[in-house]
């Protein structure tokens, strides 16, 4: 069935972004044989990081190719290129199938922008670093979504980080996911974190 011009990617990103985290689970299990599970979650979650897959896709020419509303604003700030990268991974691997897409995922993504070593020295998790800093502050901290519209057929969310019930930082997003990302490093940048 086709999708209509109103459509959009999201069925394939969620099965793309399954796709690349068993990928890149599978990948970190076999060079990492010594590390236990703590470990490779963290590397996991620094290789599949929002921001991470946003520059990738920009860096392999996926913006170029990505038809979107250059005019909406709120694009300015969200991740649709990680998008468009996920949705991309979950095509292939319907047409080629998980193998394929495994060598394809080690080969253009982590070999040629994944670099591990970088990786395991950087902090990448802005919302871990936010909540370990309430924790020990004896702050509550919460992300709750301040508004929902529909911009351009999608839905957009305003997501707010907010600390004691007092709303510190706020950011937009086509998915929570995204928006509270964005919200905990705005957050953490208020806090001088």
């Amino acid at each position: 069935m086709r999708e209509g011009a109103d459509e959009n990617n999201e069925r394939l990103e969620f099965l793309g972004d399954a796709v690349l985290s068993s990928i890149i689970a599978h990948y970190l299990f076999r060079k990492y044989p010594y590390k236990d599970e703590g470990f490779l979650t963290e590397m996991r979650s620094k290789m599949v990081n929002r921001q991470k897959l946003n520059e990738i896709a920009v860096k392999m020419g996926l913006k170029k190719i990505t038809i979107y509303n250059k005019l909406d604003n709120a694009l300015k700030t969200s991740q649709i290129f990680g998008n468009t990268l996920e949705a991309l991974i979950g095509a292939i691997f319907l047409d080629k199938g998980y193998k394929k897409t495994q060598l394809w995922v080690e080969q253009y993504i982590i070999h040629n922008h994944m670099f591990t070593d970088d990786l395991e020295a950087i902090e990448i998790n802005i919302k871990n670093k936010l909540y370990g800093w309430a924790n020990k502050n004896g702050k509550l901290l919460e992300f709750t979504i301040v508004t929902e519209s529909f911009e351009s057929g999608r839905r957009l969310f305003t997501i707010g980080a907010t600390i004691d019930g007092q709303v510190i930082a706020e950011a937009k997003g086509f998915n929570k996911k995204d928006a509270s990302q964005l919200a905990a490093f705005k957050a953490v940048e208020t806090l001088g974190l």
